[in-house]
């Protein structure tokens, strides 16, 4: 019997084992709230010292989730720091970060290899190592193993290793971190062993698979299948406005049949840290297989096109109205990646928003859940989120609703706006200032 196993799964399910989160982004914050709200010691670890002191001090920085949480969280013992040799310290070190694409749509994965490097001169007998960050198959092993071991420690012996991809779902009211199945695939059956006890108090259902790499394909195939079914119902919207057909019409009565058939509806490209990126994850390792994944690239291409198909029926809007796209006015509604949250990552708002500049448009924007233009890695617009009245309306030359957040009036944006593009259907009667896109 391996005693240093049975101990780490005894510490994970006796709640006397320490939890580190590394990366405390969108979802390594809910992780920690879950452990801490069922009584496990939790330490934060993350190289923003501003997000650190933030979080020490109570407070959060994402808007869903609400410092009330985050306070309490600090009074039942929560920490954050940005000193990694207090990795040492914990029994699990739960992996949560970013796994963006470089400018060649192929797999950036400096931000879990600078991890690893950070942690791995204190890793220690009994730990688990678990990654959560999406990626391609063989990660885990390729890249998280040969680091784990690198001091002289034994994976599957004295050290485990697990990968569960990560399911958070910002702003979705119908679920959370605890009631999302936790899929979880460990380098050896040890490893497997101890994986499910760190998760099995935190998650309601913990979903075993034989390897890292089969949770690691789980992950890119959940992703894959909207990506390509959001790709289809894109090329499908076009098709149908060429026709005169309302297809969300058409996918509502298509969704009335029980079986066979799951709704995805049309909008102006992909957003998000998950979708418009994780495909090309298992692109990119399929080239090493000689294998080319025509679906995901065909998916790709039709979904990345969307927002530039949105700015053309702008301009027939306003050829309408014999006016140029240079030097019109155009407020664009909605800047996250999707209704209700403050999540900007890979925005379709934001490149509908360049392509608008480009062409010499004065842009402007309004989101109630972005206030202010945020510093991001590739955009950046020195903007601030305008007032949504009857007056301001009026002055703009368009009005384009990319993002369908609750908080926008949308009786008042019909009756004021003067050209109105909707590229998330929520205007279904046909109006004269009201193009579809």
């Amino acid at each position: 019997m391996n005693s240093i196993k049975e101990s780490a799964i005894q510490a994970f399910r006796s709640k006397d084992a320490l939890i580190g989160i590394v990366g405390l982004g969108y979802v390594g914050l809910p992780l920690m709230l879950r452990y801490n709200d069922i009584g496990y010691r939790v330490l934060g670890l993350d190289v923003d010292e501003k997000k650190v002191d933030q979080l020490n001090a109570g407070q959060s920085y994402i808007e869903h989730i609400h410092s009330e949480k985050v306070s309490r969280a600090r009074k039942n013992g929560f920490e954050a720091t940005i000193d990694f040799s207090r990795a040492s310290e914990c029994d699990a070190l739960i992996l949560c970060v970013p796994t963006p694409l470089n400018k060649y749509r192929e797999p950036d994965m400096s931000y879990v290899i600078s991890t690893a490097d950070s942690i791995k001169p204190f890793l220690r007998p009994g730990q688990v190592v678990s990654l959560e960050s999406t990626t391609y198959p063989g990660t885990t092993e390729e890249e998280l193993l040969p680091r784990v071991e690198e001091g002289g420690l034994k994976v599957g012996e004295n050290i485990f290793l697990v990968y569960s991809p990560e399911r958070e779902d910002p702003g979705n009211p119908n679920f959370e971190t605890r009631t999302i199945p936790k899929v979880i695939g460990g380098h050896t059956a040890a490893c497997l062993e101890v994986g499910v006890a760190l998760y099995e108090h935190a998650i309601d259902q913990v979903v075993q698979v034989s390897s890292t790499k089969a949770a690691e394909m789980t992950k890119l195939l959940e992703n894959i299948h909207r990506a390509v079914n959001i790709g289809l119902v894109n090329e499908m919207k076009v098709v149908a406005d060429r026709m005169g057909i309302d297809i969300f019409e058409v996918v509502d009565a298509a969704a009335t049949k029980p079986f066979g058939f799951t709704a995805y509806y049309p909008g102006p490209g992909l957003g998000g840290h998950c979708i418009p990126i994780d495909p090309f994850y298992l692109t990119w390792k399929a080239r090493e297989y000689g294998l080319h994944t025509r679906f995901i690239e065909l998916s790709g291409e039709v979904n990345q096109a969307m927002p530039e198909y949105v700015v053309s029926k702008l301009m027939d809007g306003l050829n309408e109205s014999s006016k140029a796209l240079k030097g019109s006015r155009v407020l664009v509604l909605g800047i996250a990646y999707k209704k209700n949250v403050d999540d900007m990552r890979e925005s379709p708002s934001v490149e509908i928003m360049e392509l608008l500049e480009a062409k010499g448009c004065r842009v402007a924007y309004s989101d109630p859940h972005v206030p202010v233009f945020p510093e991001m890695r590739e955009h950046h617009f020195n903007l601030s989120s305008e007032p949504l009245t009857a007056e301001s309306l009026a002055t703009f030359d368009a009005v384009i609703l990319a993002t369908d957040h609750d908080k926008f009036d949308y009786e008042m944006i019909r009756q004021h706006a003067r050209l109105l593009v909707d590229s998330r259907g929520k205007y279904r009667a046909p109006e004269a200032h009201i193009i579809k896109a």
